[in-house]
């Protein structure tokens, strides 16, 4: 059926879609001595529980995310400290995460922490490598998974993990 000249006219006033404006370049790295973990109780598999621990991620006092250790057990590791990181999205790409997993670390209980992460997830696996974990993972694991160890110093004491 032919449009008739009123809905020409009609179609040639629309406006047309807008575009979405482009994505802002993400913004600079924050330094380390930005980033705050602070405390918290953790819910139930978040962290809560004797055996978990939570913190909440701060930038220069702002939420930006939280991150967990849990104790899980799984087929092939066993019993183990797991360490879960979210960030809102408008702090990824700052190095937040990278810091974030290193203080965590530092800062827990446990001397072994393990992160699973999905294979496919690059950004979770390279800021865990930076923080100082390493890859684990076993040819059956359908996830990627990372162990950090706690240095010693030789003398009874803790070094610091970078």
């Amino acid at each position: 059926m032919a449009r008739t000249i009123d809905q020409r006219a009609k179609l040639a006033n629309r406006r047309a879609t807008p575009r979405p404006s482009p994505r802002v370049a993400s913004r600079e790295p924050v330094a380390a001595n930005q980033v705050a973990l602070v405390r918290t109780p953790g819910t139930k598999g978040r962290g809560g529980g004797r055996d978990g621990e939570a913190w909440r991620i701060e930038v220069d006092g702002k939420r930006c995310g939280t991150v967990f250790i849990n104790l899980i057990d799984t087929p092939q590791l066993g019993l183990h400290a797991s360490l879960q990181i979210y960030l809102n999205l408008a702090s990824q790409g700052r190095h937040i995460g990278q810091i974030a997993y290193a203080k965590a670390a530092r800062a827990s209980r446990y001397d072994t922490i393990y992160a699973h992460m999905q294979k496919a997830n690059i950004a979770s696996a390279r800021a865990a490598e930076q923080a100082g974990f390493v890859d684990a993972t076993a040819p059956q694991e359908r996830q990627k998974v990372m162990v950090w160890r706690r240095k010693s110093d030789g003398q009874g004491g803790l070094a610091e993990e970078t």
